[in-house]
């Protein structure tokens, strides 16, 4: 008990310290608060031509959570280049801690950055845009949308460790956000993309989130998608573990942690 008190203790303090620093950075504070509502805005205005209600519903509740997936894609994909940058990668591999325990917090305060992000978007497509968003189950779609965001901590805690030997990791995430927006279905429906992007698009925890909240939305029941979002995001947990481990143990091998 000790041993899992530790734990939880150095996971918390993690958190809101990297909370706390993700807050006041001005390049993320205009990532959480700018860019999503500028692609919300940009979303709308194009689904508003057509003047059909129905698709304003979808695209209202894809883009709340789209926010939520560039704040993780672009900034998680960085995090390990980030702490070479500042002189304390070396600190983190040497630490007793392991690398997973230290990325998983900063992957969390991330998505605590992106449930801002769904507010904010959800305000503003009601103020700006007079779009008020149909929810037939607000705590199936509360939780659908928490799952969204634990999920997508562990996906960016897959890219983190992923994107490491890459020189320029945050163009790597850069490029992976407007993708993203297809395969995920935000705003266009992954039935409508070609056949063979269909297994792209379910091995992305986020398409199942968002499939979730909108049959929480709709009445629908999100269960079963609830489920395939939380098994694959544990296996990108599981995944980018081991290969953390690996990563750090070639480093070592190699002397190839201080890569510039």
């Amino acid at each position: 008990m000790e041993r899992i008190g530790a734990v939880l203790h150095q996971q918390l303090v993690c958190y809101r310290l990297q909370l706390r620093v993700l807050s006041t950075s001005l390049f993320d504070g205009l990532l959480a608060v700018f860019f999503p509502l500028m692609f919300a805005t940009a979303a709308l205005l194009v689904y508003r031509i057509k003047g059909d209600p129905e698709a304003m519903q979808y695209a209202g509740l894809g883009a709340a959570i789209m926010g939520m997936w560039t704040c993780q894609g672009v900034i998680a994909s960085s995090l390990l280049t980030r702490e070479r940058w500042a002189g304390t990668l070396e600190l983190l591999v040497a630490a007793p801690t392991p690398l997973s325990r230290v990325l998983v917090p900063i992957t969390m305060a991330l998505s605590t950055i992106g449930l801002y992000c769904v507010v904010a978007t959800i305000l503003w497509e009601r103020w700006v845009f007079g779009l008020r968003l149909e929810i037939a189950s607000w705590p199936l779609f509360v939780l659908s949308v928490l799952m969204a965001a634990l999920t997508l901590a562990l996906f960016g805690f897959f890219l983190s460790v992923t994107a490491v030997r890459y020189r320029t990791s945050w163009s790597l995430g850069a490029a992976l956000e407007y993708p993203g927006w297809l395969l995920c279905g935000f705003l266009v429906p992954v039935e409508l993309l070609p056949d063979w992007i269909h297994p792209l698009s379910w091995s992305i925890p986020t398409t199942w989130a968002m499939a979730a909240v909108r049959e929480s939305a709709n009445g629908g029941s999100p269960w079963a998608d609830l489920a395939r979002c939380a098994a694959i995001g544990l296996a990108y947990a599981v995944l980018a573990s081991y290969l953390g481990r690996r990563l750090v143990d070639s480093a070592r091998r190699n002397a190839t942690l201080a890569l510039t």
